[in-house]
């Protein structure tokens, strides 16, 4: 089996765009916003260690250059790949996630592990993908351990849900649109021994992004320093949120058979 790569940059820091040098200059930052955002994640994730590893590509479309009056440098083009899984799935169906998923012996993982689940699950040609960085593992509910893989995407190419019984939907998210204020929230919702999961979330074209991908989003924005001031007051009941975006979402936190999210 390959060895995983490092946490950290995989490129000369030229030749990352620079609203996201704030993420990949210290990667470890970003598993730091999540871990201390209380709710004892700190604790659960140090109890959810778990042996099976898995990846997801976190990749960013939009102008190299960052646009000086925007914070965080966030051009206004810049976009996020994200997906959302069929509804017909036992496990996770109608979340939106990043492409990824388990590894496969013989992966070069993490980054060939993303990188293959984004050419299975969205037709992504990885030729015109730059790797930038890894971040360091998340270990999810789920029993996985995910390595998110953050990258940028010099020459787009189609891409649109390659199995309609497995995703239902590819689209690449504008982040300044994602992250207006009017957009964000929280979502709650008692999980099991009465503990409260407390998390931000996202409501936009129809998508709710919450969970791990909520989170993840969440915590890179505020590491790379594009975040306008929202209301981290509103905090909404899962549930109830699901069910007024069509009720696609399986909202449990059983294991997936196949993927992370």
């Amino acid at each position: 089996m390959s060895r995983s790569r490092p946490v950290g940059p995989l490129v000369p820091r030229d030749e990352i765009p620079p609203w996201l040098h704030a993420v990949t200059d210290d990667p470890a930052v970003v598993n730091e916003k999540v871990l201390n955002r209380g709710g004892g994640r700190a604790r659960w994730a140090a109890a959810l260690r778990g042996k099976r590893s898995a990846a997801v590509l976190v990749l960013f479309g939009g102008s190299f250059d960052a646009d000086a009056d925007h914070p965080g440098g966030l051009p206004a083009d810049a976009d996020v790949l994200l997906l959302e899984r069929a509804s017909t799935l036992r496990n996770h169906g109608g979340q939106i996630a990043f492409p990824g998923g388990a590894r496969d012996p013989g992966d070069d993982y993490p980054v060939g592990t993303a990188m293959r689940e984004a050419a299975e699950e969205t037709g992504l040609r990885e030729d015109g993908v730059t790797v930038l960085a890894n971040l360091p593992v998340f270990p999810v509910p789920s029993g996985f351990e995910v390595t998110p893989v953050i990258a940028h995407w010099p020459t787009p190419s189609e891409v649109y849900a390659v199995d309609h019984g497995e995703t239902a939907r590819v689209d690449r998210v504008n982040l300044r649109e994602l992250l207006a204020p009017e957009n964000r929230f929280q979502v709650s919702r008692t999980i099991m021994g009465g503990q409260v999961y407390k998390g931000p979330a996202f409501l936009y074209d129809g998508m709710l992004v919450w969970g791990f991908t909520g989170g993840l989003i969440a915590a890179i924005s505020e590491a790379a320093g594009w975040d306008v001031p929202w209301d981290t007051g509103d905090v909404r009941p899962l549930e109830r949120m699901i069910a007024e975006t069509g009720g696609r979402q399986v909202s449990g936190f059983e294991p997936p058979e196949n993927g992370v999210r």
